[in-house]
């Protein structure tokens, strides 16, 4: 007698359903660079048109930025509108996972014509004012209940010119994650996270050694600038003469300088934890806190915000029309400056290495390593 039971063959199971694609901000972030370039490029038509509200140029020589300062209203109201407007057609282009990929020499030059546009916006337009403005921030957030700092008049601080950096600074980030999550899928890797299906696992041990000497340099170049402020309030002339240290103690300089270096001290400090075991958990003296992971984005976003900016701040201060004017002031302290060039870059490569060491499984394609 036959068996006329039914048999669960393997081609009668159900296949499992695949887990769902979290693209993240890889799935967003072309769509939002897109409307805010249009309704950026909007506002620099009414620029344009009507001849007002252009906030850079001959006209505003002490808040322009070194790429900014000699153009005028008439060709930069225009220019910005024209790169603006370009760049909401070609960050819409690079949107979504289903944007097309042109051929290769297409592709270089969307490419190019996006991270020039990410890199105008994120250290061209930017000034000294911002790094400034986020070194005062705490003071200015605690003191102004309570009148502190005396004299301050928070409508001239956060001015027009400076929103409209803020601005760039928004549309710049937009622009660069556009630009690298579609750079990644045009040459096969997850948009999210860059892994590719075939490619290596990184060597730690590597991202680690590569990661300590990035850190050692975005620790040292701050606290220079830190022991010359630090010594002015101390009444020592380190790198000025006595002329100038009085003219600083007069007009109260020293101690927005102290402020600045108590900010740049800070940041060093949280830099360190870039390859330190209390950057990855939360030490035993932290309330509340004490033993839990350290949030790999509560390292990593302060790190892209502040790399950026001290190049462009760094930039400003070595091309400033006021430096040939300047007197009192040694040359080897202003070098000091120059080499925010380097803090940024150095920064933002330890701040990748950090997440690149800690991260998980990527929730779009899964992958590890």
């Amino acid at each position: 007698m036959s068996d006329n039971r039914s048999h669960t063959t393997p081609a009668a199971i159900p296949a499992a359903t695949p887990a769902p694609r979290r693209a993240g901000w890889a799935g967003w972030t072309g769509y939002a660079a897109a409307l805010w370039a249009a309704a950026y490029g909007v506002v620099a038509l009414f620029w344009t048109i009507s001849g007002r509200g252009y906030p850079f140029g001959p006209g505003h020589a002490e808040d322009s930025p070194p790429l900014l300062r000699s153009l005028p209203a008439p060709a930069g109201a225009p220019l910005f509108a024209t790169v603006l407007l370009v760049t909401a057609v070609a960050a819409l282009a690079m949107a979504g996972r289903h944007a097309e990929t042109p051929p290769r020499p297409a592709r270089a030059v969307l490419l190019a014509f996006g991270g020039t546009v990410a890199a105008v916006l994120l250290v061209g337009v930017p000034t000294v004012d911002v790094l400034a403005l986020t070194g005062y921030a705490p003071m200015l957030i605690l003191g102004a209940p309570f009148g502190r700092p005396r004299g301050v008049d928070y409508a001239a601080v956060l001015d027009w010119s400076l929103l409209n950096q803020a601005l760039c600074l928004i549309g710049g980030y937009l622009v660069t994650f556009t630009v690298l999550s579609w750079q990644r899928r045009a040459r096969g890797s997850c948009a999210r996270c860059g892994r590719h299906r075939d490619g290596p696992a990184r060597d730690r041990s590597r991202l680690l050694a590569l990661s300590r000497r990035a850190t050692a340099t975005a620790v040292v170049i701050p606290l220079l600038y830190a022991v010359s402020r630090y010594a002015w309030l101390a009444g020592v002339p380190l790198g000025i003469d006595d002329a100038l240290l009085r003219s600083l103690w007069d007009s109260g300089g020293v101690w927005a300088g102290a402020g600045l270096a108590t900010a740049a001290v800070a940041g060093a400090a949280l830099t360190l934890g870039l390859v330190q075991r209390w950057g990855e958990v939360f030490p035993r003296w932290t309330p509340g806190l004490a033993g839990r992971r350290v949030p790999i984005k509560l390292a990593v976003i302060p790190a892209a915000y502040v790399a950026p900016i001290v190049v462009a701040a760094g930039i400003g201060i070595v091309t400033s029309p006021e430096l040939g004017r300047l007197t009192g002031y040694s040359p080897v302290l202003l070098a000091t400056h120059a080499l925010w060039l380097l803090w940024g870059p150095a920064l933002a490569f330890a701040a990748s290495c950090y997440y690149l060491r800690r991260r998980g499984a990527c929730p779009m394609c899964g992958r590890q390593g």
